[in-house]
């Protein structure tokens, strides 16, 4: 049948690229937007106090897009900066390091066109390091549905995949800009417990890994998770059986972090991070327990 018809949907989407000192891989995502079947409404480049030039190349060269210049504040605050400014009803992000294929927009918007009570889509990927494939595991398979517990182990949907109703902010707030990391699992925990998610399998966006500046390969993220983890239980939002599951979650990531923490010679995170998971080993019920 091909690609669905030009839709109010279509011109209705805000692309939002964070950037920090990407000049040289910046143009490739950016012309893998420009080279949708489908075109958004508008390309919103948020250039977090690059030093590289960044801001002077996309006025140069890329005029047709919005582009906000800010003091370095971090990614969080970048996203958030696109999303208070953009004008479509849905919003898609895209890190400056990865690329779509042209077919993506498309493929999503069809999906919401034929459920319109959805308001959150994400995709499949292809992983490269260096250029070179790399095989994902069963636990990286991209969820559908009420996926809240799929997403306590690890980050189970990339935002340079998801395209989400603008709706979404209003209820499950914006990027935590207090996290310096895995901000996107903080997200799409506080998206998951209140919003359906829909995922289209077949791959559509790349992404890009084994250069420098990026975070994930670094030890110690998994105290920013734990952050998120323990925000997510104090909202009071969650059922019973998701707060348990969220407990456990915790406990284990806070008991092998310690553990990490005293093999690099931290005895003090050590400590702290045992302290903060049996302070919730009475969180058989969902009942509410503070680390002091």
């Amino acid at each position: 049948m091909g690609e669905i018809a030009m839709s109010d949907r279509d011109s209705a989407v805000s692309v939002v690229i964070p950037t920090y000192n990407r000049r040289g891989l910046l143009p490739r995502a950016l012309n893998s937007v420009l080279s949708q079947i489908h075109p958004a409404r508008e390309i919103i480049v948020v250039d977090d106090g690059s030093t590289d030039g960044t801001a002077d190349m996309v006025r140069t060269k890329y005029p047709q897009v919005k582009l906000i210049v800010q003091e370095n504040r971090g990614v969080s605050a970048a996203r958030n900066a696109g999303i208070l400014c953009a004008g479509g009803e849905w919003l898609a992000f895209l890190d400056s390091d990865d690329e779509w294929l042209p077919k993506k927009l498309g493929r999503q918007l069809r999906l919401l066109d034929s459920h319109p009570e959805m308001k959150i889509c994400h995709s499949g990927e292809i992983w490269l390091r260096q250029g070179r494939k790399i095989s994902q595991k069963k636990k990286h398979r991209k969820p559908s549905g009420w996926i809240f517990q799929e997403c306590l182990p690890l980050c189970a949907i990339s935002p340079s995949s998801a395209l989400i109703h603008g709706e979404i902010f209003k209820s499950a707030g914006l990027f935590d800009e207090s996290l310096p990391a895995c901000e996107d699992y903080d997200m799409w925990l506080r998206v998951s417990i209140r919003y359906e998610v829909f995922c289209v399998e077949e791959p559509l966006t790349i992404k890009h890994g084994g250069h420098p500046g990026q975070l994930s390969s670094q030890w110690g993220l998994d105290q920013y998770r734990i952050a998120a983890l323990a925000k997510i239980l104090e909202s009071g939002i969650l059922k019973k059986e998701d707060a348990r599951a969220a407990t456990k979650t915790l406990q284990t990531k806070c008991r092998i972090y310690a553990q990490g923490a005293l093999k690099r010679g931290k005895p003090d995170d050590h400590e702290y991070f045992l302290k903060i998971a049996r302070s919730y080993d009475s969180r058989s019920n969902g009942v509410s327990t503070q680390v002091k």
